[in-house]
């Protein structure tokens, strides 16, 4: 078609030269050289604007039929689109494409027959290329379809790109289901185990919960050590639920209940891929999911040496980075530790960083073991039995004799071994019956009769234990031949014996002449 117009426009300028050289008088052709001016003009405007250049620079693709559906123009890209030349189908009609295989559900011969506009989704059959494809009718004065115009718009990317973002949604929604699990994690971690408070009458006991007090608002590291069972957990639970972090998560770390080879994954997590069966997606740490709130690293004195040096690193710098990652996440983490080791001879040994050992000691907190803390036994018995009562249905007491017989025990695995004792003296005894004190002697392997042995009738319950105290105290004084070795023995401080002594009368000979 440019060719054409190329070549009218010479005809033309060739005319109205030949015009102008003609010896005769111009001005008596002078409307018909006017006429043929103008038509030059007209001419040159519709090369300039010559819609088949214009339609090879759109994005999408035109293809334009007459009224009867004979293909008349493609631009270049329906080629890209399609894949399909245009002398492929200039000149012939759709219908016959259609038969020839060329095109599938052509929305041509529906807009001549609807004379409207017609969109349909459709398929390349040369390379798969799928395509919005909005076919819209050109109509003359009476109504009659004189033109087609179909514009085929790729949508292959876009389809991608939907994919792609229901994938991205689909991410979002896992993610999101984590962190509402991870919530309720922490929430439930949180909660687990806080309904148990401090609990004795003892100045042991009175000095801990003071301690307790002066650093629980205070955002300091704490070190609690004290024997196993002693009530380390309880003591951080105190600290954690008076702080100012009581409302953010809550995490536990038992230390020596995770092999050493997990226990760095588990703290720092692990980024995409850092090693074989990794989960895809990465994993967040402990301490991340302590951000904000309040981690306790429970026997922090069996953690390896090698991840030591890391923990002080986070400790430092209040940062952790994730196994095979790159990048540094900031955390704001409280830190309570606790041990039933004592860390300053695991330093001597070399088994325990001191570098380390100095950042978790910030504010020490140490919990003396059951048998120092005899005027708390009957306080906890009575707490486990309500809590074991309720429990297990059951309406029973214990007689005042087995709370003196629980005094009198050592008590090697302390407060958890009390709350195991009670919970098992619960589920033997009779509903409405009183839990004897044969039959927690029998637990404690006691002997009943020796207790009786010091009890005299009408006695009352405080006779009822001075006596058994006196007379336990002076056996051991006797066999021993010492406080010290008799504290051994009654597995009590030997301050304690002292005391006791002094209060029920018992004479103690001088030690330093002693031949012992």
């Amino acid at each position: 078609m440019k060719e054409k117009l190329d070549k009218s426009e010479a005809i033309l300028k060739d005319l109205i030269t030949k015009i102008e050289k003609q010896n005769g008088n111009i001005s008596s052709h002078k409307e018909f050289w006017e006429g043929l001016q103008q038509v030059l003009n007209e001419l040159t405007v519709a090369k300039d604007l010559d819609f088949r250049e214009i339609g090879d620079h759109l994005y999408d693709g035109i293809y334009i039929t007459d009224g009867d559906g004979k293909t008349l123009y493609v631009n270049a890209a329906y080629t890209r689109i399609t894949g399909i030349q245009p002398d492929e189908v200039i000149g012939k009609y759709v219908h016959e494409l259609v038969n020839q295989g060329v095109y599938l559900n052509a929305v041509t011969p529906e807009v001549i027959s609807q004379k409207k506009q017609v969109n349909a989704m459709g398929e390349s059959l040369r390379n798969g290329t799928k395509m919005l494809i909005t076919g819209s009718p050109v109509l003359d004065g009476e109504g009659n379809v004189k033109k087609i115009v179909i514009i085929d718009r790729e949508i292959t990317d876009l389809l991608e790109m939907k994919a792609e973002l229901e994938a991205s949604q689909k991410q979002i929604k896992a993610v999101s289901k984590d962190k509402m699990k991870n919530a309720l994690e922490v929430e439930h971690l949180r909660k687990q185990q806080l309904n148990k408070n401090l609990i004795g009458n003892s100045l042991e006991t009175q000095q801990v919960m003071k301690m307790v007090q002066q650093v629980a608002g205070l955002d300091v590291t704490v070190l609690i050590t004290g024997e196993t069972g002693s009530g380390k957990e309880v003591v951080a639970n105190e600290i954690y639920v008076n702080s100012a972090r009581k409302n953010c998560p809550y995490i536990k770390v038992n230390c020596a209940a995770i092999p050493s080879n997990l226990l760095e994954a588990e703290l720092f997590g692990y980024a995409k891929g850092a090693f074989t069966g990794a989960t895809t997606s990465g994993k967040i740490g402990l301490f991340e999911l302590a951000d904000k709130g309040t981690i306790l690293l429970d026997e922090i004195g069996d953690m390896p040496m090698e991840l030591q040096s890391k923990l002080l690193r986070v400790i430092q710098h209040k940062e952790v980075t994730r196994i095979g990652g790159t990048k540094p996440i900031k955390l704001d983490v409280r830190i309570l530790s606790a041990t039933n080791c004592e860390l300053k001879d695991l330093v001597k040994q070399g088994k325990f960083r001191e570098d380390f050992y100095y950042r978790l000691n910030v504010f020490p907190i140490h919990i003396p073991p059951l048998r120092s803390r005899v005027d708390d036994i009957e306080s906890l018995a009575r707490h486990f039995l309500g809590i074991y009562k309720a429990k297990y249905s059951k309406k029973t007491k214990i007689e005042p004799l087995g709370y003196e017989m629980l005094r009198q025990y050592s008590w090697p695995g302390n407060i958890r071994e009390l709350q195991n004792i009670i919970e098992r003296l619960v589920i033997v005894s009779e509903s409405n019956e009183a839990i004897s004190n044969e039959q927690i002697g029998n637990l404690l392997n006691i002997h009943p009769s020796y207790m009786t042995e010091l009890v005299v009738d009408e006695m009352g319950l405080k006779e009822i234990v001075n006596n058994i105290e006196r007379k336990t105290i002076e056996k051991a004084l006797s066999l021993c031949g010492s406080t010290r070795k008799a504290a051994k023995v009654l597995k009590v401080d030997q301050s304690t014996i002292v005391k006791k002594a002094k209060k029920l009368g018992i004479s103690i000979k001088d030690e330093k002449t002693h031949p012992y």
